[in-house]
């Protein structure tokens, strides 16, 4: 059976396939009413063969919603973001719900367009990174009428429900460590931070533990871009030319991280005993360095995992309590390249 007109399929053509009412076919590919084994089998095996896929928007006429779950994220070529629809995946297999992705390169406006063009096919819920959206982008995730999970921070005000880490806190807990290892002359680099909130909260941490103790960030720079080995090597190298005086060195994320790490190998530099290093994030891909990169996990599929059970649970049971901050711990990993003291 193989439909070569290439029109949509139809109930009617699974019909014709097996003898069966267009009721009876509609009854059984919707898994309702009472139909014999023997009628089901068949005409789930005829739809199968014939590659028929029912129009949920025709039936989404009635609910007003369809099955979808939009997720919106800032980049796929950054591997946190990969690691968190994972998490999302691994909930929503489980239920009737599809993630559907939209990415918006970390762009305000571009996050206006996607959600809109998202929201206009009624979807059954929405997870978004971040907590800073734009006013028409906060005032569309309140009327939308479906639950809302911001997801990757806590350090705010959610529109509905966030799951994510506290980046000041992180930034925190990282200067508190490089502290009590004995590094005192700290250089800094990272992604330009108007738009990367998360970077500049974990900076705005990682400042404020160190004034508490006296001590200020003695350089840092900042770029534009993806995350990349070549541009950590080329940062690293043009600020230890500038201040070769520093013996830490903290990256706003494990790439450039690591880019550094390799320049400092490469030059021989004592790694952690004259310069130590960390980053953020855990990439595990970068486990097959020479040496193991100081870094804080920021529990990726943990969020993903924990915002698809916040809707699914919320479409289940509308009524129902649920938290509506969801705030999770990163722990440090001192690796090769922190000294513990």
């Amino acid at each position: 059976m193989t439909n070569d007109n290439k029109r949509p399929l139809t109930l009617r053509d699974v019909s014709d396939a097996t003898g069966v009412s267009e009721m009876t076919v509609s009854r059984v590919l919707r898994n309702r009413g009472d139909v014999s084994e023997k009628t089901r089998q068949k005409v789930l095996e005829a739809a199968k063969e014939l590659g028929y896929v029912p129009n949920k928007i025709a039936g989404a006429l009635a609910s007003k919603r369809v099955n979808l779950v939009a997720v919106i994220i800032p980049s796929l070529s950054n591997m946190v973001f990969p690691e968190v629809l994972t998490g999302i995946n691994r909930v929503l297999e489980d239920t009737d719900l599809q993630p559907v992705v939209g990415v918006t390169d970390y762009q305000p406006e571009k996050e206006e367009k996607v959600l809109y063009e998202m929201l206009s096919w009624r979807p059954s819920g929405v997870i978004i990174a971040g907590l800073e959206h734009t006013e028409p982008a906060r005032a569309m995730l309140s009327a939308a009428g479906i639950p809302v999970v911001e997801i990757m921070d806590t350090d705010g005000k959610p529109v509905d429900a966030m799951v994510g880490i506290s980046h000041r806190r992180a930034g925190r807990e990282m200067a508190k460590a490089i502290l009590k290892a004995g590094y005192s002359r700290i250089g800094f680099m990272g992604t330009k931070m108007p738009l990367d909130h998360r970077a500049r909260k974990r900076f705005e941490g990682f400042t404020e533990a160190l004034a508490k103790e006296g001590i200020e960030i003695e350089d840092r720079e900042f770029y534009s871009g993806g995350s990349a080995l070549a541009k950590g090597r080329e940062m690293t190298q043009a600020m230890l030319e500038r201040s070769p005086e520093l013996d830490f060195l903290y990256y706003s994320n494990d790439m450039i991280g690591a880019g550094g790490l390799l320049y400092l190998l490469d030059r021989g530099i004592d790694v952690p005993g004259q310069i130590g290093l960390a980053g953020f994030n855990g990439v595990e891909l970068l486990e097959g360095l020479p040496r193991q990169l100081a870094t804080m996990d920021a529990c990726r599929q943990e969020i993903g995992m924990k915002a698809a059970q916040i809707i699914a649970e919320q479409l289940e049971n509308p009524g129902a309590e649920i938290e509506r901050n969801v705030t999770l711990t990163p722990t440090i990993s001192y690796g090769d390249t922190l000294k513990r003291r």
